[in-house]
């Protein structure tokens, strides 16, 4: 269950503060990337299993590449032609054509020029804490949640929940 806005951040001031205090080291969960900017160092699971540990600076700069995100009219088409024409891998994510490239800001135009199916949309994001997730875990963390909670509805539905 979440917090309001208010109440979050008078929790988040109050960890701060608490920390800075009394020096003391704070272990916390959280799905919420935004969350753990706040963190000195973050560590990254998947299937129980720590993946990355470092500060959310350094584990950005690892990602190293911009991330694209297009709206097609045909994503499958889109997937292949970026493979075929430009060299790049993607993948449909969250109902969008999702890639990295170095200097995502330049790579649009040679987009729009080049690229054989429609794009409605496009956005190009500096690597954030979701791209590093993505980066070790290779899905989401909506995808991982949708596909956690899909899997305890199957076996709940096969009587073993």
């Amino acid at each position: 269950m979440g917090l309001d806005p208010q109440t979050r951040a008078s929790i988040w001031d109050y960890i701060r503060r608490l920390k800075d205090a009394e020096d003391i080291t704070i272990f916390m969960t959280t799905h919420y990337m935004d969350e753990a900017e706040f963190c000195d160092r973050i560590a990254i699971m998947d299937s129980g299993r720590i993946v990355a540990l470092d500060t959310p600076e350094v584990l950005k700069a690892g990602v190293g590449e911009d991330r694209v995100r297009l709206r097609t009219s045909d994503d499958d088409a889109a997937v292949a032609a970026l493979k075929e024409r430009f060299g790049v891998d993607a993948t449909v994510s969250e109902g969008q054509v999702t890639f990295t490239v170095a200097s995502g800001g330049e790579f649009v135009p040679r987009l729009f020029a080049e690229l054989d199916v429609p794009i409605g949309a496009v956005s190009v994001a500096r690597p954030s804490l979701d791209d590093v997730f993505m980066k070790f875990t290779g899905t989401s963390i909506r995808d991982a949640e949708g596909g956690a909670a899909n899997e305890m509805m199957r076996l709940r539905m096969r009587g073993r929940g």
